[in-house]
């Protein structure tokens, strides 16, 4: 068993399965770029391993339809063609991203209780319930022993669609055995139980029930049983609907198409011709809960969308938690909202939104029915695997038998033992920036980091190659450091160093314009850190006259 992402961190979720010449892949995510990754869109995974063994892979099958479990398939596409296996929904929402691709990909749709042949592999899906629709676990037997990935799941006893999950085949897995547990560990530090998403639900129907305003909802476009409650809610209370942003957008289409979202004719309402609805009668579906910058929403708050702009009395759900790191954007959305007078209701202060990963007592509830042999924590930060680990330990699991791994270690199982080997697979995150995959390094990201500190300086010379001489300049062009024409004195001192420094050449016969570069920029460094307390970047630029 070989994690290439998902652990140490949320996102970016792939786990490789490997016996002899088979080789099986589980689910295939991105993420989003962190804070010091300057300009970059999303991080996938490092494929080297799947390219090199490509001839060994089978097949792939995905859990769910969340972009940390579907996001880098048209990455994977592109280098390997394979069969992809998952249940009607996810498969449509992987359409629709290899589309934009413009790729295709051998797609086999599944249902729970479903068996998949995968070479030695023999995968079953089993129902399960999250925070996106037709989200499956599977058990997988192999040669060794059975093993069982429950993807990201909660225990919802009462869902608002379809069924609970199935506890009475995980039983019979359990007492059949088994052998290895990869379990979500999301939610592993929360105690107690996640509550069920008809929560949300009653509190939905309660701010609509007393509202005359006109009402706005964000929530992500993937929880499609919320957008359903939040139709359903509105047609109750004699409402239109009208849906904004892309992906939003996309998915209700998707989920209307595929019968996942069902919406009485007449219901539906085109977000820019709303201005006729009367606001007691309106609702807007929104994405940008998480106050991503270009998103409705936020667009919204600033003014710059084109159809919706808020006004005094509209009501504003936001029906979502932060994700870690969002934080200070929502709260800028909450402010700019509240400043035009709109009334926002958010997690803090309404049930407005549950969580689609398993608390500590479900957690308790996975594991004794499963009874597993070996265990591995997956999907979560270092701190969430390692509660998921003593949560194990806790219901009497053999602490040598718990293996907490890092991405790209290999779990090698057999029937009465598993080993951590010495060998490790290449796992390093791939950047995504616009059109280039994996061209952006750590070298790239430390020059962007310098110039968003300390900005650009170039020092443009014109020089006559024998001679050394300066013909023309030294020109001094700054970006980002000082505005020049309220710097006049330190540009012109900045000039007069870079002439000197070059004279010095030209009368010791130094004609390497290498180290005539490296001289000009350690003398212009030190007149600058001296003067400022800055460290801009120096780019010196010769031209041959």
């Amino acid at each position: 068993m070989i994690p290439l992402g998902g652990l140490h961190e949320i996102g970016k979720n792939i786990t490789v399965l490997e016996y002899k010449d088979d080789l099986m892949i589980i689910d295939c995510g991105m993420s989003f770029p962190d804070d010091e990754m300057f300009g970059i869109d999303i991080v996938i995974p490092d494929f080297t391993y799947l390219i090199k063994n490509r001839e060994k892979i089978r097949g792939m099958v995905i859990t769910h339809g969340h972009e940390d479990h579907i996001g880098a398939i048209p990455y994977l596409v592109n280098e390997i063609n394979l069969p992809i296996y998952g249940t009607r929904l996810t498969l449509g929402l992987v359409e629709n991203k290899l589309k934009e691709h413009n790729l295709k990909a051998k797609l086999k749709v599944v249902r729970p209780g479903d068996k998949i042949k995968l070479g030695a592999f023999s995968v079953e899906t089993i129902r399960t319930t999250h925070s996106i629709a037709d989200s499956i676990c599977l058990c997988i037997d192999t040669p060794a022993g059975k093993i069982f990935h429950t993807g990201d799941f909660k225990v919802d006893y009462t869902p608002l669609e379809g069924q609970p999950i199935d506890f009475h085949r995980l039983a019979e897995i359990g007492n059949e055995g088994v052998l290895l547990l990869m379990a979500d560990s999301t939610n592993a530090e929360r105690k107690g139980y996640t509550p069920s998403e008809r929560t949300v639900g009653v509190t939905i129907e309660n701010i609509f029930r007393n509202c005359t305003s006109r009402i706005l909802v964000a929530t992500f476009s993937s929880n499609i049983h919320r957008v359903q409650k939040i139709i359903d809610t509105a047609v109750q209370y004699n409402r239109k609907v009208a849906i904004s942003g892309r992906s939003m957008i996309n998915v209700v289409n998707l989920a209307i198409e595929l019968g996942y979202i069902t919406v009485p004719a007449g219901t539906l309402v085109d977000i820019n011709k709303i201005r006729h609805i009367k606001d007691s009668e309106l609702v807007i579906i929104t994405t940008g809960s998480q106050g991503e910058p270009m998103s409705a929403l936020s667009r919204m708050a600033s003014n710059d969308h084109k159809a919706v702009q808020i006004k005094k009395g509209d009501v504003v759900v936001l029906s979502s938690s932060p994700i870690p790191g969002n934080e200070k954007t929502i709260s800028n959305v909450v402010n700019k909202l509240f400043e035009k007078g709109a009334e926002v209701i958010y997690s803090d202060i309404a049930d407005i939104h549950v969580s689609g990963h398993a608390c500590a007592e479900e957690l308790k509830l996975i594991h004794s029915l499963l009874k597993p042999k070996f265990f591995v924590p997956v999907h979560g930060e270092y701190r969430h695997l390692r509660q998921h680990a003593m949560i194990a330990e806790e219901l009497g699991m053999d602490k040598k038998n718990i293996f907490m791994m890092d991405n790209g270690e290999v779990l090698e199982i057999s029937p009465n033992k598993a080993v951590k080997t010495k060998e490790e697979v290449p796992c390093q995150g791939v950047m995504v920036d616009g059109l280039g995959v994996g061209d952006v390094g750590n070298i790239v990201l430390r020059d962007r980091k310098l110039l968003s500190e300390g900005g650009l300086i170039i020092v443009a010379v014109g020089i006559e190659r024998s001679t050394g001489e300066v013909m023309t300049g030294p020109d001094i062009i700054s970006r980002g450091f000082v505005y020049v024409r309220e710097a006049e004195d330190l540009i012109e001192q900045m000039r007069r160093i870079a002439f000197d420094r070059l004279q010095i050449c030209r009368v010791e016969g130094i004609r390497d314009w290498a180290a005539m570069k490296n001289w000009v920029r350690d003398d212009l460094r030190d007149y600058i850190y001296q003067t400022t307390k800055r460290s801009p970047v120096i780019l010196p630029i010769f031209m041959e006259v």
